[in-house]
């Protein structure tokens, strides 16, 4: 998904003729702090609620600092990097331009976050395992395949680790299709994965409790 598939063509675009009390004003109405000002078909920069209080009302953008005017993303880039500029700038907003630097629309970080939780598919039901390994041992299709082999499957994961060269711990986190997960954690724990964490709905059994469990059912035949 490209920056160009979530544009927000609701939002104003401001100019540089906008006066300070104007920009203000739709900021309120629109509920949001910044705000994309272009120039010509160009993107000029980016106006914050913060700035635009220091100055007097009827003054023009024009006159006004604008930010971020070298901070934008192109309509052709993956909305990964757009996480990326929004977390490293602390932006409720960004610019995108096509090759040639025209301005094609403004994209804001709820629509961002929004997108991100329907890739993760973090709003369908499931469960989340933390997969605690070394990084030269990182194969996600394997531990697909070890999933996949209890008849569940991963809609989503997330890596985080050093360097693959060394031998640094890492994490996996994993979205699976599929609250119950007590079977799941064994299989990985009996390859050797060492599973630090799970959330889901249903209680998940630990491999002991597991064995304890078949155990009693043994004894009582």
């Amino acid at each position: 998904m490209t920056t160009a598939e979530i544009i927000n063509h609701e939002l104003p675009i401001l100019k540089l003729s906008d006066t300070v009390g104007n920009a203000l004003n739709w900021m309120e109405e629109n509920r949001i702090v910044q705000l994309v000002v272009a120039n010509n078909g160009k993107y000029a920069g980016i106006v914050s609620e913060e700035t635009l209080m220091n100055y007097d009302e009827n003054l023009q953008l024009i006159d006004v600092m604008l930010q971020f005017s070298e901070i934008y993303l192109f309509d052709y880039q993956h909305i990964y990097e757009s996480l990326g500029v929004i977390s490293k700038y602390h932006l409720d907003i960004l610019g995108v331009v096509d090759e040639e630097l025209n301005f094609v629309g403004t994209i804001t970080a709820t629509d961002i976050y929004s997108k991100f939780a329907e890739l993760l598919g973090s709003q369908d039901p499931g469960a989340v395992l933390v997969v605690s390994l070394k990084s030269r041992d990182y194969s996600l299709a394997e531990i697909s395949r070890l999933i996949e082999s209890d008849n569940a499957k991963i809609t989503s994961s997330y890596f985080s680790g050093s360097n693959y060269a060394n031998d640094d711990s890492a994490r996996l986190t994993l979205k699976i299709n599929r609250e119950n997960i007590t079977s799941i954690i064994a299989t990985l724990e009996r390859f050797g994965y060492i599973v630090e964490a799970s959330y889901a709905h249903e209680p998940i059994e630990s491999l002991e409790q597991e064995r304890y469990d078949m155990l009693m059912r043994y004894l009582s035949v």
